[in-house]
């Protein structure tokens, strides 16, 4: 599908603005932006524009974080999933009240966060060989930062929703 200079363009600046704000809140464990961000982009441009973002995200953040392939490969198979989820989601529930809108916004990231972890932890533990001990001690060290990102997301996605919304409708 041919996309207008305009789509390209918002698409570069969504993936840049991902990279930015996973730069700033890298020091910080466990406090991120980018899904609140692209859970809201997906939400108002759909599926197809949402994996289009998903895969260059996955691969140009690593020319800035490293070149790692479990996490190329766990992005990748994330953030698509997650394209698909929310943009599939913005469809279904577009004329939903706010407060509706916001909560399953907000609960299927927050699913989707678990989820990340989830998928990295056995990534690690497949692509590592690790023993079942060293798993369940990789496995219970993420606990405490999945908490901080649940967290994270249940205060993010709500309170960032209209702006974006608006800031992406106005681009649209």
């Amino acid at each position: 599908m041919v996309k207008s200079a305009k789509e390209i363009a918002l698409s570069g600046i969504t993936v840049a603005l991902l990279i930015g704000g996973q730069m700033a809140l890298s020091a910080v464990s466990g406090v991120e932006i980018v899904t609140a961000i692209f859970a809201v982009y997906c939400f108002v441009f759909g599926v197809l524009n949402g994996v289009i973002v998903a895969t260059a995200f996955s691969l140009i953040r690593c020319f800035v974080f490293g070149f790692f392939p479990q996490v190329i490969l766990l992005y990748l198979i994330y953030y698509n999933l997650f394209a698909v989820a929310l943009g599939v989601l913005g469809r279904v529930i577009k004329d939903k009240n706010g407060f509706i809108k916001i909560s399953l916004l907000t609960a299927v990231s927050v699913i989707f966060t678990i989820l990340f972890t989830v998928i990295d932890n056995l990534l690690n533990v497949v692509l590592f060989s690790l023993s079942l001990s060293a798993a369940k001690i990789y496995f219970a060290q993420s606990i405490p930062v999945v908490i901080r990102q649940v967290i994270c997301v249940i205060v993010t996605v709500p309170l960032f929703f209209y702006p974006l919304v608006k800031v992406f409708e106005i681009a649209k």
